[in-house]
């Protein structure tokens, strides 16, 4: 894999969703983009919209030997990281705690979490030894960081845990010139959201529809905080359908 003497970008999950939308949004904004999930073949679909400006890598963030090798890959040839859009991510089913399988619990863990900060280390690993020194690092939160929805013990918890890695990295990157931030995401139109629209179950017990948002003003904004120089950060930023009811009773 050769890249550019643009800066670069790593999108994890960038088979599908908001990776691939970001990802398109970064290339045009004129970032050298490097597409990892586990999926080829969806990555060479997200490379395809993209064209010349994107190279693929296959990767399970849950392997902190893949991770290693895949942030090695980039930079084997003189390369730089200058973005990690930290967005892998994984849900489980809907369940009160007590019928949640041990493997439930793991497989979110796992990727949320656990594979969320193999990435950052490989990331500070680089950027804190390239020249110039430095690079920025956006995780990928959730509306769940700040409110959960009913049934959903792992993924908030991990996106509750992000936040609280997000700060740490905050703190432990200022002395290396790596700048980390945090956006929460809510009802963003992917195929992961369109159950949205028929109906998901509320804290009152009750089971409405709720709205959605067009996936690329996510990555718009995700194109905005990568754009800032290093001296300047937006720590934790909340986009979301305007009408979903994160805020109010019921």
């Amino acid at each position: 894999m050769t890249l550019s003497a643009r800066q670069t970008a790593i999108v994890t999950g960038a088979g599908s969703g908001i990776g691939r939308a970001v990802a398109v949004a970064l290339a045009g904004a004129g970032w050298q983009t490097v597409l990892v999930g586990r999926r080829q073949a969806a990555l060479e679909e997200t490379a395809g919209l993209i064209g010349d400006g994107a190279s693929v890598l296959a990767a399970d963030v849950s392997d902190p030997d893949q991770v290693r090798g895949l942030f090695d890959q980039v930079t084997a040839t003189g390369g730089r990281v200058d973005l990690l859009f930290n967005n892998a991510g994984a849900n489980a089913p809907a369940l009160p705690p007590d019928e949640l399988s041990d493997a439930d619990w793991r497989g979110v863990i796992d990727v949320n979490l656990t594979g969320a900060f193999w990435c950052l280390r490989e990331a500070f690993r680089v950027m804190r030894r390239q020249d110039p020194q430095g690079g920025r690092i956006i995780n990928n939160g959730s509306i769940s960081a700040h409110a959960p929805r009913p049934g959903s013990a792992p993924y908030t918890a991990s996106k509750h845990a992000i936040t609280g890695l997000t700060k740490s990295a905050i703190l432990d990157g200022r002395r290396f010139n790596i700048a980390v931030g945090q956006i929460d995401i809510g009802n963003a139109a992917t195929e992961m959201t369109a159950r949205m629209t028929a109906g998901v179950p509320q804290a009152d017990g009750s089971t409405r529809p709720e709205p959605r948002m067009d996936v690329a003003r996510v990555a718009e904004a995700v194109v905005h905080m990568a754009g800032l120089p290093l001296d300047a950060n937006v720590a934790f930023m909340t986009i979301m359908a305007s009408g979903m009811p994160l805020y109010g009773r019921g």
